[in-house]
């Protein structure tokens, strides 16, 4: 059986009686992809001769050069889909077993943020005399302004702007509606963006396609590419080019501007306050102050 029929295979399998979500799929179907490709390359063994060194092989070779984080969501897809394979009778046990688990400890590492002169860069290096760059001057203030996520941008509607009051409503992970102000720079540039450059189309949803069809977007990664776009135009060197490093640094400098964690957490709209906890590393000043003083004195 070749590598694309099984991977349909198991795609079919996992919307169809599994339900996942397409994303999820996606995932899921790259992590099977990427060991069978593994396989290949090392031996022409028959899946049924398959067993749990194989799997360990692939997961530390991946492990090398790719963060805690990918490796997290590889192993996962990775036991989805060797449980799949036993399921169906191709491998005469279930090696899911002998995926690891990855080490990942949460609130380990400090948040990666940009400085808000590279904040400045990007928001200037987009071209406003043109439709991309209006819809990127757009997106990236929503980020940089409020923090929003990129899956709440993707759901956001034209009905979620109230104009006159001055505010948005944002669906959060939990799909449940939360109010949030609606600054004056980030209106007007969705105004722009609304009045000269969003295409007429049947979606409600304030960001579609540019080009036909003009359909809303099914994946929050579209915002990704925009904020990479930006990056490369402006040359900013970001230790992330994800959406998330906004939120990253709208926490990290309110922070630094004496607002509370609960004020962060409150506008970040987070769920658990552990979440919002891991600013408090950047706060070097206020940490100094809970150091206790060396033994011996300062060296």
């Amino acid at each position: 059986m070749t590598t694309l029929v099984l991977i349909d295979e198991f795609r079919g399998y996992l919307l169809t009686e599994r339900g996942l979500a397409k994303r999820t799929i996606e995932h899921y179907t790259e992590a099977a992809r990427a060991f069978l490709v593994s396989r290949t390359a090392d031996d022409a063994r028959a899946v049924r001769e398959w067993n749990a060194a194989d799997v360990l092989t692939f997961v530390q070779r991946r492990a090398v050069y790719r963060p805690p984080r990918h490796m997290q969501q590889l192993c996962v897809g990775l036991r989805a889909f060797l449980r799949y394979l036993c399921f169906r009778g191709y491998t005469g046990c279930d090696l899911s077993k002998s995926v690891p688990r990855i080490a990942r400890w949460r609130l380990a590492t400090l948040p990666k943020s940009l400085s808000a002169e590279q904040v400045d860069h990007l928001l200037l290096g987009c071209r406003r005399d043109t439709a991309g760059g209006r819809r990127a001057y757009a997106v990236l203030l929503l980020l940089s302004r409020l923090g929003l996520r990129a899956e709440e941008l993707r759901r956001l509607t034209l009905d979620d702007i109230h104009w006159q009051r001055g505010e948005l409503t944002v669906r959060g992970k939990c799909h449940a509606p939360e109010p949030m102000p609606l600054p004056q720079d980030v209106g007007e540039a969705l105004a722009a963006y609304l009045t000269h450059d969003r295409p007429a189309s049947g979606s409600r949803n304030v960001f579609v396609r540019l080009t036909p069809p003009h359909d809303a977007y099914e994946e929050p990664d579209v915002f990704g590419r925009i904020v990479r776009r930006a990056m490369r135009r402006a040359a900013v060197d970001a230790p992330s080019k994800g959406t998330h490093i906004f939120r990253y640094t709208l926490a990290t400098e309110m922070l630094r501007g004496g607002a509370s964690l609960r004020e962060i957490g409150h506008l970040l709209r987070h769920r658990d306050e552990d979440t919002t906890r891991l600013y408090a590393k950047v706060d070097l000043l206020r940490l100094r102050t809970l150091a206790l003083s060396w033994p011996g004195g300062v060296l």
